[in-house]
């Protein structure tokens, strides 16, 4: 697991331009006749859906407007034309001085959208970028018509549009994940009792910035590090607790590569003096987790449900004898870690109805359920697949075996 942060948008590349070319098709399927994407100051506040359909950050008042027939429009402060000109994505930029009012009024009206997506949503955060106070905003620019009382949620939209990855979006989260694994390898022999948490950190961002990878989140926490019975265990940065003998090790990282991100956690067990293999509870613990995520992929296909394949999962730890873990068994990943709308978890209310959406092809997941080992720490793998019309792919190489420490390098 991982918490994600926002990152600013880049010029457009080719998949961008993919995703508009994917739009109407989306917005009829959904019944839309307009998405309206309004924003300002996107540099410091920023609506995840400019990532996937604008690829350009603005400033002042700007709307975006996508129509079902294909139309694209963009109205943005003056000293905005040239950078969302430059996108090539928008046949009509319309620049403004003074008030985005009458442009945005003319431009609504001739579209005379029966039904109006904005971004806003109780479940999804990437749906979620319409602040408060730009509604209130959009309000007061469209009084007296009748357009904010057609909107309705663009949960539907951005949940297709980020969930149904392309080749082109498969091929560099695989490559994330390839360079991900290969960072963790080359630090595995690196690795010895007496280093702390911290230490370990360090050397994962050695290898990650040889390589010139960015972190997939804020780097803070990218990559977590947790030794022992008494590590936070997730959701926390390294801390300068020294790995002992006997101690469980679990990171969780990825990379960011080319837009597109991993997600990734890997297990180690630090041998005791006397020890040539990990004991029992820890050998049990990591090949319980090993067998829910395996079952847990034979399981996940299109159409079923996020709640139903969390229950997999979450069925054999504690039929094993462990506690549930206290989160999702996975999520989806994409231009952030944590992406998409529909989320494989429990029916809790804290993740709304993204637990009951459809799983459909194209979307990637993770798998990574937790458990404790008493006395040692958390045993935890999170891999990542891809769903497929019949059933998924691995895009990681799954980890099989305890990565196993010996007590002297």
């Amino acid at each position: 697991m991982s918490t994600p942060s926002p990152t600013p948008a880049t010029e457009p590349d080719d998949l961008v331009r993919q995703k508009v070319e994917q739009l109407p098709a989306v917005l009829r399927e959904k019944g839309i006749d307009v998405w309206m994407i309004f924003a300002r100051e996107t540099e410091l506040l920023h609506d995840p859906s400019l990532d996937t359909v604008v690829g350009a950050n603005v400033t002042w008042q700007s709307a975006f407007l996508f129509g079902a027939g294909g139309e694209r429009i963009a109205i943005v402060g003056s000293l905005d034309v040239a950078r969302i000109e430059r996108t090539g994505l928008f046949p009509r930029v319309i620049g403004y001085v003074k008030s985005i009012r009458d442009d945005l009024r003319r431009e609504l009206g001739a579209l005379d959208p029966q039904v109006l997506a904005l971004n806003y949503s109780t479940d999804s955060e990437l749906a979620d970028g319409l602040t408060h106070g730009m509604y209130l905003l959009l309000g007061e620019l469209l009084e007296s018509t009748p357009y904010l009382g057609h909107a309705v949620s663009s949960h539907a939209v951005l949940a297709a549009l980020r969930g149904r990855k392309s080749a082109g979006e498969l091929g560099r989260i695989r490559q994330a994940c390839a360079l991900t694994q290969q960072i963790f390898d080359a630090v595995t022999p690196r690795l010895a009792a007496g280093l702390t948490e911290r230490d370990v950190a360090a050397l994962i961002r050695g290898e990650m910035g040889a390589r010139g990878l960015g972190p997939a989140w804020e780097p803070e926490q990218c990559p977590a590090v947790f030794t022992g019975p008494g590590s936070a265990g997730a959701h926390a940065g390294p801390t300068d607790t020294r790995i002992e003998p006997g101690h469980v090790l679990n990171v969780d990282f990825g990379v960011r590569f080319r837009g597109y991100c991993s997600d990734m956690q890997r297990t180690w067990y630090f041998l005791r003096p006397d020890e040539k293999a990990a004991p029992e509870a820890v050998a049990r613990g990591f090949a319980t987790i090993r067998d829910a995520i395996r079952e847990a992929a034979a399981a996940l296909r299109p159409g079923r449900l996020g709640h139903e394949i969390d229950a997999v999962a979450r069925g054999l730890i504690t039929a094993g004898g462990y506690p549930e873990y206290d989160h999702a068994l996975g999520h989806q990943v994409g231009r952030t870690a944590h992406d998409g709308a529909a989320l494989l978890g429990p029916r809790w209310e804290r993740y709304a109805r993204r637990v009951e959406e459809p799983i459909e092809a194209g979307q990637v997941f993770t798998l990574e359920p937790r458990l404790p080992i008493q006395g040692h720490g958390i045993a935890t793998m999170e891999e990542i697949v891809a769903v497929t019309a019949t059933g998924c792919e691995w895009l990681t190489e799954p980890q099989t075996e305890l990565y196993l420490v010996p007590h002297c390098r």
